[in-house]
C-alpha cells in the first residue's frame, strides 16, 4: 500500500481540527467552506479536492474515530472489562475536542451518538454472561440496550463535567459496573 503524502494528511488533519474548532464556535449549518478555508490556513479549492463538501468533511472524521473505535473493540474483548477499558478512556481523554463537541454540543450530528452507542452495542453482544445464570429471562436486545446507553451516557457525563476522574479510575468504575450488567 502506497503512504500518503504528508502534505495531503497535514491539509487533511488541519480541515478536521477546523470543522471542530468551528463546531464549538457556532452552528455546523452556519460553518461556511470559507471559514473552514480560513481556520485551516487553506485555500477554498483545497477543500473540494479533498471533501465533497462539509458534511463530507465530518462525517469522515466521523467515521475515522467510529473506525479507531471499531478496530479496539477487536482486541478489548479478550481483556477484562476493567483492563479492557482503559484504552477507551485514554482514547475519549486524548480526542477531548472531538468528543465534547460531538457528544456535549446540541449542534452537534445526533446521528454521532446513534452510531457511537451502535458501535458499543454491538461490542457488548460477545460479552453477555449466559453461563452463570445471572442473566436467565433477560432480554439479549434489553441488555445491550441498557450497557450501552449507560455507558455512551458515563461517557458523555465525564466529558461535560471536564473529566473529573482519570481514564485509568474511569475504566475501574465502568468496568465494576458494566461487569454486573452483562
Amino acid at each position: 500500500m502506497a503512504k500518503m503524502d504528508r502534505r495531503i494528511l497535514k491539509t487533511q488533519e488541519a480541515l478536521k481540527k477546523a470543522v471542530i474548532e468551528l463546531m464549538t464556535e457556532k452552528n455546523f449549518d452556519d460553518i461556511t467552506i470559507q471559514d473552514l478555508a480560513d481556520r485551516a490556513n487553506v485555500n477554498r479549492g483545497t477543500i473540494y479536492l479533498h471533501y465533497q463538501d462539509k458534511y463530507d468533511l465530518l462525517d469522515k472524521l466521523i467515521e475515522a474515530h467510529l473506525n479507531e473505535l471499531g478496530e479496539m473493540n477487536e482486541w478489548a474483548c479478550e481483556m477484562d472489562w476493567k483492563d479492557a477499558l482503559v484504552p477507551y478512556f485514554e482514547f475519549f481523554e486524548k480526542n477531548y475536542l472531538f468528543y465534547s463537541t460531538m457528544l456535549a454540543s446540541k449542534e452537534a450530528p445526533s446521528s454521532f451518538r446513534t452510531r457511537l452507542l451502535a458501535s458499543f452495542m454491538e461490542g457488548f453482544k460477545g460479552e453477555i454472561d449466559r453461563e452463570s445464570g445471572r442473566n436467565t429471562g433477560l432480554i439479549d436486545d434489553v441488555m445491550l440496550q441498557y450497557a450501552g446507553t449507560a455507558y455512551v451516557g458515563v461517557i458523555e457525563w465525564w466529558i461535560k463535567n471536564g473529566m473529573p476522574y482519570s481514564a485509568k479510575e474511569m475504566a475501574k468504575q465502568v468496568g465494576v459496573l458494566l461487569g454486573r450488567s452483562l
